[in-house]
């Protein structure tokens, strides 16, 4: 997603100069993994990899008039798979005509018609899509009775070994390691069973029924031996947030706390990763640790290495030796870039030149001897145009540096992409429909259309129930709320009101969790307030392990407007950043602007964060992190500032971290 913007290490020495096309470092296995994988630049490309896989047993199967028995999996990880797959069907031929398939799992209880049904996922997602035969889906019976359970498990048993056994099963990989639901101490002879699942995978779940309290406690899984005697195995993972487990599932050892791990006992097993679910394999995180890895020194590399052994040692990079580097695989780095000193005093700078207390750029009477001169430098003060997903992601994420380029200066303006309706409690709502009502009494604003209004919203809200769609109006009242907070929130950030733009992109607008696939209406929206501002700088969050999957939608809508703005006079003015921090932080390795805070500043950020009052103490969407938000923000930023101080750079309270983005498209 992003490329270096600083002065080159010291010149490159590939250790294979005679190789035409070397293999990016991350291409290549390393020792450690115990399961063949795969890893992919982009999360796309492992999903069209896969359903090209699934499409060519199909017609294989086809071409010798046999059925191809498919396992299925569930969840935000498969669903670019079966994109891919309706797309093969309508535009390539694909037929489905002779597939039978046996989903993993199914929440028990639970209705087929409900939201968060597997069945009605199934229908959505593929079913519904293509020309398969109803009668050969399969799916585990969420609404038979605890009596009937056991005897429905057995008799899905029975159905798979009646279709000649499961072809080819399709995986995910859950925070525990679980496959299907096979949660921890799921052994690997289980078969299909009612498992109460755990409570990381119900927190997980937690987006998708509107509260972790409406989760079920139990479901009806696969088992771990069901899956292992498929002939074909794929699992696929994306994002940092599963970086952690697939690298024990992949290259620990086998056992029954991480179900995922018994696949390295399948003989035709297969994982596609993303490079961020990869980011902790050994020929990620160190590819030099391999034997076998034959590296192309890039300096992203470089830079890369060595901090690995800075932080590996416990020791500042201007105090790493050359004996440092030879007892940790890094000989081949340092034999082409010459002394110690030299690459380590290369990198040192390369850091030191990320470092910035001016992100819009120095004005030219502030400028002193020395001074750094960077892109975009000429002009000041700057028009600043920064992108946030949510209402509050611009103040959890980049509060500090917002507050910074106001300081400044700039002309800032901020676009809430999303009204982010479906975040706030029904609690926080009623109570605010109730002020609406005693106000409007108090001062005789009341009149009967406006009375029967809030209480039919009310009489709505109160008969809801849990994990239901809010009905507009409430959707409504819900996203009144979150731009009360953003505006309160830009105004004490220093931005007037006329620059907080608030787009309500309609993909976004369902009510649910799952929303509309991105449209022409989203783009032409973010492109419309792009030519409007004419920014010479853009912040997007570059976050994308948010649990419902709307920063990647946003960030794929200013990625495409962008482009297509591509030729307009103001673009070649105009640098894209990208921030981080409400799910994960920018690595040190890849921050190309650290934008330090002082203690006032963290301060500062914190109250912007407070203003968001309906996502405080407690949101309704937290993900896997039990901090609150601004606890989350906080920390981060202390923690990548004790990291540049730990390499030997200068101490601040609090690091902002930021990428530049190099143009390419997000899938």
């Amino acid at each position: 997603m992003a490329t270096l913007a600083s002065k080159p290490l010291p010149t490159t020495s590939t250790s294979n100069p005679a190789a035409a096309t070397p293999r990016a470092y991350w291409e290549t296995a390393s020792p450690a993994e115990r399961t063949p994988t795969r890893v992919f630049e982009r999360a796309k490309d492992v999903s069209v990899t896969v359903a090209r896989e699934i499409a060519d047993l199909i017609r294989a199967k086809a071409a010798k008039g046999e059925k191809c028995v498919l396992g299925l999996a569930t969840g935000s990880t498969p669903t670019g798979v079966y994109d891919e797959l309706v797309r093969l069907h309508r535009e390539e031929g694909l037929s489905f005509k002779n597939v039978v398939t046996f989903n993993l799992d199914e929440y028990w209880p639970m209705q087929p018609h409900e939201l968060q049904s597997y069945h009605r996922f199934m229908r959505e997602h593929l079913f519904d899509l293509i020309d398969i035969d109803a009668q050969f889906t399969h799916i585990p019976d969420g609404t038979c009775s605890e009596d009937d359970v056991r005897a429905m498990c057995e008799r899905y048993e029975r159905e798979i070994k009646a279709s000649g056994g499961i072809d080819l099963q399709l995986l995910g990989i859950g925070r525990t390691g679980h496959i299907g639901f096979n949660e921890p101490g799921s052994g690997r002879s289980s078969r299909t069973r009612l498992i109460t699942l755990d409570r990381v995978t119900r927190k997980d779940a937690a987006s998708d029924f509107f509260g972790e309290e409406n989760v079920p406690t139990r479901a009806v899984t696969m088992g771990v031996g069901t899956i292992l005697e498929a002939k074909r195995v794929v699992m696929i993972a994306f994002g940092e947030g599963k970086a952690p487990v697939v690298a024990r599932a992949i290259e620990g050892a086998v056992t029954n706390s991480i179900a995922a791990s018994f696949l390295q006992e399948h003989a035709n097993a297969q994982v596609y990763l993303d490079l961020a679910a990869a980011a902790e394999l050994e020929r990620c995180k160190a590819p030099w640790c391999s034997a076998n890895h034959d590296l192309e020194w890039t300096d992203a590399l470089a830079r890369k290495a060595v901090i690995w052994l800075a932080r590996t040692t416990k020791k500042a990079i201007l105090k790493l030796t050359a004996e440092d580097y030879n007892e940790h695989h890094l000989q081949d780095l340092l034999a082409g870039r010459g002394k110690a000193y030299d690459l380590n005093i290369s990198v040192f700078r390369d850091l030191q030149r990320s470092i910035t207390g001016w992100p819009g750029g120095k004005p030219a009477e502030r400028k002193q001897a020395g001074d750094i001169n960077r892109p975009g430098d000429d002009i000041f003060p700057k028009r600043v145009l920064i992108f946030s997903p949510h209402p509050d992601d611009d103040v959890i994420s980049m509060g500090g540096t917002f507050i910074r380029l106001v300081d400044q200066g700039h002309q800032v303006h901020v676009a809430y992409q999303t009204s982010g309706n479906i975040a706030v409690f029904d609690a926080e709502a009623l109570r605010f429909l109730d002020f609406a009502s005693e106000f409007n009494g108090m001062f005789g604003f009341e009149g009967a259309k406006t009375e029967r209004m809030e209480h039919d919203i009310a009489r709505k809200l109160k008969a809801k129930r849990p994990g239901e769609v809010d009905p507009p109006e409430l959707q409504k009242l819900k996203g009144l709320i979150r731009r009360g907070e953003a505006k309160a929130a830009g105004i004490y950030c220093g931005v007037p009101e006329e620059r907080l733009h608030f787009l309500d992109m309609p993909f976004y607008e369902t009510g649910r969790v799952r929303k509309k696939p991105l449209g022409t209406e989203d783009i032409e929206i973010v492109k419309a307030l792009l030519r409007s501002v004419k920014p010479h700088q853009v912040y997007a969050a570059g976050d994308l392990s948010d649990p419902h999957g709307t920063h990647r939608v946003c960030l794929a809508a200013i990625f495409r407007a962008i482009t297509e703005c591509a030729n307009d006079a103001w673009m070649k003015d105009c640098t894209t950043w990208l921030y981080r921090g409400a799910w994960q932080e920018w690595d040190v390795e890849q921050t190309e602007m650290a934008v330090p805070l002082s203690p006032d500043e963290v301060a500062r950020k914190r109250t912007a964060i407070f203003k968001h009052q309906s996502q405080k103490d407690r949101a309704l969407f937290p993900g896997a992190d039990e901090r609150e938000f601004w606890e989350r923000a906080e920390q981060r930023n202390a923690a990548t500032a004790k990291l540049y101080d730990a390499l030997g750079l200068a101490e601040y309270e609090a690091i902002e971290s930021f990428v530049r983005w190099d143009g390419r498209p997000l899938d």
